[in-house]
């Protein structure tokens, strides 16, 4: 779609949102960018609480009716999640298409979704949104197959027939069940395997795909939009020591981030409940990033992560002044992922995190144990190996996880 739909935002201020609500904003904008609209012009208005039937009370709805008349917009997009029958009665009265915040979101995720499972989440999470919103949709209904807030897999097959629409819906919960299933087979796998896992989460935007491509150079798309990775992503990364993890990249969080997606990405998230660390990007440059970080930190909370150790990675150093930085979550480190030096401090700030997590192991291996070495280096954190020219020894010290072969040699030899 070449031509960008014209689009005009609506923002209520209210007792309960005030901390964030300019923030917000600006962050309707970006996803409306994202979606490929055009942002023509944006109502805000305060009260103490929204309307209970047009949000924004009668007076504004017509006040509303002129601004999209005069901008001739295609779509009014409402910063609140809308309950069916706000949607109806707005979408009557401005005679345009009405979609609140969480369509937009879906809609986003819909022109991400690459992979089989991230596609089936978001038709589930679309068909789920849309089920208690089809009655009165006609008019909705046929503008499906253009603009935002139309996309996705799910949008093209959509009638007015719920029966349908749950049918499908029970169809798609149970692949998604086969694909969770797979996917739980895959990290026992890697947990069988004893290999140590570390987790990217954080703010959307903040920089995760960035700081996996600058360790891994697994070149995954990274963009500055929101929600530019959505399927997430494991790759092998051979630390400078020699010791190999694997890095899973994940979806990016947001302000209040539909529910339907945390369900839908269950699965997804699922993957950084399996790891020994996790590595939570924030953007440093970000003027709230505060409260995205706060927002994160709820996540991780309700997705049963916080007994996960956590390294706060402060990002975008080259956008800031660094001697004027004050962290508020440690431990932490602040990089430009975009730096070669920025490497060079993540991956000692990884270092030494794995220092705590892992435990300490001293080895002495003879020569013709020498061919262990190899093994030691790539499955445990190795700092330095010796050889005694008088004993013929090896001495090999470094960091281990709990059950790991150096871990049983190390007993072996107390013995």
């Amino acid at each position: 779609m070449d031509k960008k739909e014209k689009v005009v935002l609506v923002g209520v201020e209210t007792e309960n949102n005030y901390k964030y609500f300019e923030e917000s904003m600006i962050e309707l904008k970006s996803l409306t960018k994202t979606a490929m609209g055009e942002v023509v012009f944006s109502l805000v208005q305060k009260r103490p609480q929204i309307d209970r039937q047009t949000v924004i009370g009668k007076g504004k709805i017509e006040e509303l009716q002129t601004i999209v008349e005069n901008h001739e917009a295609d779509l009014v997009i409402f910063n609140h999640e809308l309950t069916p029958r706000q949607s109806q009665i707005i979408s009557d009265a401005l005679g345009v298409a009405v979609i609140d915040r969480v369509q937009l979101i879906l809609d986003i995720f819909a022109m991400r979704a690459r992979s089989k499972e991230g596609k089936l989440q978001v038709e589930l999470a679309q068909l789920e949104y849309l089920l208690p919103r089809l009655i009165g949709q006609g008019k909705t209904l046929s503008r499906l197959g253009g603009g935002i807030g139309t996309r996705g897999p799910g949008e093209t097959k959509l009638e007015t027939d719920r029966r349908y629409i749950r049918d499908k819906i029970t169809v798609i919960k149970r692949e998604l069940k086969e694909v969770a299933a797979h996917r739980h087979r895959t990290r026992q796998k890697r947990q069988d395997n004893q290999v140590f896992q570390i987790g990217l989460i954080g703010y959307t935007n903040a920089g995760k795909s960035t700081v996996l491509n600058i360790l891994t150079q697994a070149q995954t798309y990274e963009q500055d939009q929101l929600f530019a990775t959505l399927d997430p992503l494991t790759k092998k990364w051979r630390m400078p020591e020699g010791f190999e993890v694997t890095i899973t990249d994940t979806v990016g969080f947001i302000q209040d981030l539909p529910t339907q997606l945390v369900n839908a990405f269950h699965s997804t998230l699922e993957e950084s409940r399996e790891v020994d660390l996790l590595l939570h990007i924030v953007d440093a440059s970000s003027p709230s990033r505060q409260q995205q970080e706060e927002t994160v930190l709820r996540l991780i909370e309700e997705l049963d992560l916080s007994k996960i150790p956590i390294l706060t990675v402060y990002n975008k150093s080259d956008k800031i002044d660094p001697s004027h930085f004050v962290p508020t979550l440690f431990p932490s480190v602040l990089v430009s992922s975009k730096s070669l030096s920025g490497k060079e401090q993540l991956i000692q700030g990884i270092k030494l995190n794995l220092m705590e997590i892992l435990q300490p192991y001293t080895l002495t291996l003879t020569q013709e144990k020498g061919n262990l070495l190899h093994r030691l280096k790539k499955e445990t954190l190795m700092l330095s190996s010796e050889f005694n020219e008088e004993t013929q020894n090896y001495l090999v010290k470094g960091f281990a996880q709990a059950g790991s072969f150096a871990l049983r040699l190390m007993e072996s030899e107390l013995e």
